[in-house]
């Protein structure tokens, strides 16, 4: 088994077929989302495929270390994640074709006027072992 984040964005992502915005979405559209969703998280954990799952808040800042005794630093001129990251659900599955398989799956969750978004997701291995350096 192998683990992958499927990962969703606000943008960043070439733009998905039904492209509205979820602020733009009416409440009986987003309830149709977040059941899709839950649905597929529910049929993964039937198959053991499901993980774990989470949707991010737009707040959020960059935090660094800047030296003994001296406060974090916050933000900076960087693309935030709260821009960037919606959410993403984690998966352990036999291979990178389920996962891929998953993920299209997963993309065809309703949006604005209950048609699919049709959304590109992004599909990251977990890290198993560190990598191998050759020169």
């Amino acid at each position: 088994m192998a683990k992958y984040l499927l990962l969703k964005h606000y943008r960043g992502a070439p733009a998905s077929v039904n492209d509205v915005p979820m602020d733009r979405w009416t409440p009986e559209e987003i309830t149709a989302h977040v059941t899709y969703m839950e649905e597929f998280a529910e049929r993964l954990r039937g198959t053991g495929e499901y993980v774990d799952g989470l949707a991010l808040a737009p707040d959020g800042m960059f935090v660094r270390y800047d030296g003994e005794g001296r406060p974090p630093v916050t933000d900076g001129p960087f693309p935030e994640t709260k821009d960037l990251i919606a959410g993403g659900m984690v998966i352990d599955v036999d291979g990178y074709d389920r996962a891929v398989e998953l993920a299209g799956e997963l993309s065809a969750a309703p949006g604005a006027g209950g048609k699919p978004i049709h959304e590109w997701l992004e599909v990251r291995p977990f890290l198993t072992a560190p990598p191998t350096i050759t020169e």
